[in-house]
């Protein structure tokens, strides 16, 4: 949204679009995220994200409101990680790793159920004119934003799911020995990214998921 404002090129009707997606990534869709870690992560054997209150679909036991911030003006950002005591699981880095892909996953969802919509208002929504464009419009960039929220957790760097996953196959001391540096590898992939070395990956890697999801979400619209 930040970019669109910035340019000063803009339809108005579809900065507020952007800005009511956002809003409901952030009210919506990162809730479910942090809710399917502390799930599964409970289903697993940890009680942990119980006692802290976040099993829960409720926004506000999750928002980081910096990382939601982010969210509304750059289209990716974070929410309050759940905490996890991999202790509790009977295969600590096998639970970690299933934990932690359950977010992108919930994401992938998400998208998955945008685009349903999105194709529902593309094939009968013909009648309600420009109306109907901008309701298109609101379930893709849903759907946008959540695909690249996938993807960015899955970079396999601490504290992004995907290093959970990666680790899962390391040997013992090179996993503990990595995530002790956890916050230093986070503030380095962050200057990575604030540097653009991995827009076009992720780029790539979003579009190609997308297209996928959409693929698969047109087809009980085909016969229409």
């Amino acid at each position: 949204m930040l970019q669109e404002l910035l340019s000063g090129n803009f339809d108005p009707l579809s900065l507020v679009v952007s800005l009511i997606s956002s809003l409901v990534v952030v009210f919506l869709t990162l809730p479910i995220h942090e809710w399917a870690h502390g799930f599964i992560a409970t289903k697993l054997g940890d009680p942990t994200p119980r006692y802290q209150g976040r099993l829960t679909l409720n926004p506000f036991a999750h928002i980081d409101y910096i990382g939601a911030l982010c969210i509304i003006l750059f289209g990716v950002g974070w929410a309050k990680p759940v905490q996890i005591n991999p202790r509790n699981f009977n295969n600590p880095k096998v639970g970690m790793a299933i934990t932690a892909f359950a977010g992108p996953a919930a994401n992938i969802v998400v998208a998955t159920v945008s685009l349903l919509f999105a194709n529902a208002v593309a094939t009968f929504g013909a009648g309600m004119g420009a109306v109907a464009v901008y309701i298109y419009m609101f379930f893709v960039s849903v759907a946008q934003i959540n695909v690249f929220l996938a993807v960015f957790n899955f970079i396999p760097v601490p504290p992004f799911d995907g290093s959970r996953i990666l680790f899962a196959v390391l040997p013992d001391k090179y996993y503990w020995r990595v995530m002790q540096h956890e916050r230093i590898l986070m503030f380095a992939v962050l200057i990575i990214i604030a540097t653009d070395i991995l827009d076009k990956p992720l780029a790539i890697a979003s579009s190609a998921i997308l297209g996928a999801i959409n693929n698969f979400a047109s087809l009980p619209f085909m016969f229409f």
